[in-house]
């Protein structure tokens, strides 16, 4: 089973995740957000509806996606377009589009206030 881990991180933090992935060491799968406003901003209730639906689906067209959270084909198509550019969905060779993880782990703490 393949889950990713959707989170903020510091570009910091994610060169030592990366650094230590090419020392070989299993550090798992990360979207990561410069910030939670980010995380947030891209992350939408409607394009986590969109991600629930093709959780553990492979690749799917767009009319799918659309049927699958019962929402309009042009619509559905401008929440994937950011997914995509995000680097959150990836498009296949054949046109499609997939996320291919079959679990979401989202990642993220929240402080007090300065």
């Amino acid at each position: 089973m393949r889950t990713v881990t959707l989170g903020v991180s510091s570009i910091e933090d994610t060169q030592r995740q990366m650094a230590a992935a090419f020392r070989g060491e299993h550090v798992g799968e990360f979207i990561s957000f410069g910030t939670v406003e980010l995380l947030w901003k891209v992350l939408t209730a409607k394009r986590w509806d969109i991600l629930q639906a093709m959780t553990g689906h492979g690749e799917m067209a767009i009319r799918e996606v659309a049927r699958q959270v019962d929402r309009d084909v042009k619509a559905v198509h401008g929440d994937v377009q950011a997914l995509l550019t995000a680097g959150v969905l990836d498009r296949t060779d054949s046109g499609r589009v997939v996320f291919p993880y079959d679990a979401v782990h989202v990642d993220f703490t929240l402080h007090k206030a300065a």
